[in-house]
């Protein structure tokens, strides 16, 4: 029989879905004084305009409506308008030309704790073919998608973070990179059979974490017991498995949680449509990365906290 679960916060936890919904719209003063780039050029030609908090404001606005780059600036501009800021937009060809350059920092709580990442990947849409004509005449060499590779805090479902790469990347090439901008302590790292690669689990545990990958079913000891290395996790997983089943060790060791990873993809994909509006690859990983920014400061508006009913 499935367990069952109970939301005990459930009226902190309506009134977080609420507030993600809520229209109000406010402009810091910080935000306000650095609007205007007021930075000399380093290079030769005219100084920019509007600085990067001005350029990712009209990104944020366009992600989080779906709208176009017109729309999105005319929408701001009104805003402004109606709160009496004496402030310019800039228009859709700066957005798009400076977009690829922009840093986007994702917002994350500070924890003391250790943490449990749980990590995966999704493939992203982008502008093409669309789904009728695939179905009609097949995927031609040209159809491709992005793939958005993140790194999820299992406790907060914060995304710690994020990597955007092209189809022919693989998984395991992108770890290394997610696992360089966690900060802090992690004491465990789980992911699925893609990630069940030497390079991996060195990356892992040169971190001070338990990697909890399961590995593949003909999968065979890399390091036997008469070798002088410390036992390797992989085959102390393998050797557990071989014990006691794959099942119980998936419960032991944690690995169910690593859901939570392929949670997060479903609620990007149900907020953004799961797919990229910009063309160069620069602006779609910056579209995908200020999405993401976005997701984390939905979530701590609140989350629920779920226990088990007894049966």
């Amino acid at each position: 029989m499935k367990q069952q679960y109970r939301v005990r916060n459930w009226s902190e936890y309506n009134l977080a879905l609420r507030q993600r919904g809520s229209l109000t719209f406010w402009v810091s003063e910080a935000s306000t004084e650095h609007w205007l780039n007021t930075k000399p050029s380093e290079q030769l030609g005219a100084p920019r305009t509007y600085s990067d908090v001005a350029i990712m404001s009209v990104v944020t606005i366009k992600n989080l409506f779906q709208l176009a780059g017109r729309q999105a600036t005319g929408l701001l501009a009104s805003l402004f308008e109606l709160m009496r800021l004496e402030l310019p937009v800039p228009d859709h060809s700066t957005v798009s030309r400076r977009m690829g350059k922009l840093e986007v920092t994702l917002p994350i709580l500070n924890r003391e704790q250790a943490r449990h990442v749980v990590i995966d990947s999704t493939g992203v849409k982008v502008y093409g073919e669309g789904e009728w004509k695939v179905r009609q005449h097949g995927i031609s060499k040209r159809r491709t998608w992005r793939k958005l590779h993140l790194a999820v805090d299992e406790t907060t479902g914060e995304i710690l973070a994020a990597v955007v790469s092209t189809n022919d990347w693989g998984d395991s090439e992108i770890l290394p990179d997610l696992l360089e901008q966690i900060g802090g302590e992690i004491e465990q790292v789980s992911s699925d059979g893609a990630y069940d690669t030497s390079g991996c689990y060195d990356t892992i545990t040169g971190r001070g974490a338990q990697p909890v990958i399961p590995p593949r079913k003909n999968a065979v000891i890399w390091q036997h017991g008469n070798c002088k290395a410390p036992p390797h996790p992989r085959d102390e997983a393998l050797r557990a498995i071989r014990k006691q089943g794959r099942k119980k060790w998936k419960q032991e060791s944690h690995y169910h949680r690593r859901s939570l990873s392929e949670t997060t993809m479903f609620r990007h994909k149900t907020a953004f449509g799961g797919k990229v509006q910009s063309r160069k690859f620069e602006n779609q990983a910056t579209e995908l990365l200020c999405q993401c920014a976005m997701l984390n400061r939905m979530i701590q508006l609140g989350k629920p906290v779920s226990v088990p009913v007894a049966a």
